[in-house]
């Protein structure tokens, strides 16, 4: 995807200069980078999704998008690990948050989807801050829309494929099987990363499988490495157009407190990084990061986690 940009020596409008402002001063974008507002039009826009009336348990992820911002300010222009400038190579830009109905999950969903159409106006890609994973249904809604049905590659401890919760189809635990059969997804392409814990029934692995994904648990990760993984996940990815959605509780609770479904036993902060480097030659059309709540979380583990999660995809999704 080439920049925005008519004039090809025009560089983009990047963070803040941390040796004249200190990072811990001024607006909280995400690392500190220009508004969407500031500039004529971005490669990837960077937007928060407040909303987290659809959880199941422990509420507070409609804080997440703020959290993650703030952590975000350490982050640096260049990235070693992948030897890329993110912020220079491509526009990446601030646009705020979705505001969503926080009494109304279906009113909600239509206003994610129709804030993220007139987003994608102005940007050619969409990273979001969540937010629970409800906000991923009207994101793979408007990926398809421009794509037509995209792999799916899904960081999580928890399938979400689920088919109500007290009656309701969409919540946090379901939007993977809504957009499956809304026909959003491919199915020969989309996989489950960090699978673990305690599930209802076998019937829940079968319902998946039929749904359209393979499955890389967290057990396969510490029994044969993460390298082991990644061939798993290129092989199924292959040369498809790919949305990654990452749910912050596929880390360990040692690394990621701060969300509302934990489950021990999960993949490391560098586990799960060193993963999404792995990526950076496949078709990245978007991505999400959700589920990051700040009252459970201690000394910003999981919104720096989640900080340097999104910053890894920038990086991976910028022209090499």
């Amino acid at each position: 995807m080439q920049p925005f940009n008519k004039d090809a020596t025009a560089e983009p409008h990047g963070p803040v200069d941390a040796s004249v402002v200190p990072r811990f001063a001024g607006i909280a974008t995400f690392a500190r980078l220009p508004r969407l507002d500031e500039v004529e039009r971005a490669d990837i826009a960077i937007v928060g999704i407040p909303f987290d009336s659809g959880v199941s348990y422990r509420p507070g992820a409609r804080f997440g998008p703020a959290h993650v911002r703030e952590a975000s300010r350490l982050l640096r222009p260049y990235n070693p690990a992948q030897d890329v400038f993110p912020f220079a190579a491509q526009q990446v830009a601030d646009a705020g948050d979705i505001a969503a109905n926080p009494f109304d999950i279906a009113a909600a969903v239509g206003e994610i989807e129709a804030g993220a159409r007139q987003l994608s106006e102005h940007a050619d890609r969409l990273v979001a801050i969540g937010g629970d994973h409800t906000i991923a249904l009207p994101l793979l809604r408007v990926a398809h829309a421009q794509h037509g049905p995209v792999a799916v590659l899904h960081f999580d401890a928890h399938l979400d494929t689920w088919d109500t919760y007290f009656g309701a189809p969409v919540t946090h635990g379901t939007p993977f099987r809504r957009a499956s059969e809304e026909g959003l997804i491919d199915l020969t392409a989309s996989m489950h990363v960090g699978i673990r814990g305690p599930l209802y029934s076998k019937d829940d692995l079968e319902d998946d499988a039929r749904l359209g994904f393979a499955i890389v648990t967290s057990e396969f990760v510490e029994e044969h490495g993460v390298a082991p993984a990644v061939e798993r996940i290129r092989a199924r990815v292959g040369d498809a157009p790919l949305y990654i959605s990452i749910d912050i509780d596929v880390l360990d609770p040692a690394h990621a407190p701060g969300t509302g479904t934990p489950e021990a036993g999960g993949l490391t902060s560098r586990e799960l990084l060193r993963m999404l480097r792995a990526l950076a030659d496949l078709r990245i059309v978007g991505a999400d990061v959700v589920e990051v709540a700040p009252a459970y979380d201690h000394a910003q583990l999981t919104a720096i986690a989640a900080s340097h999660v999104i910053y890894e995809l920038l990086s991976a999704m910028a022209p090499k």
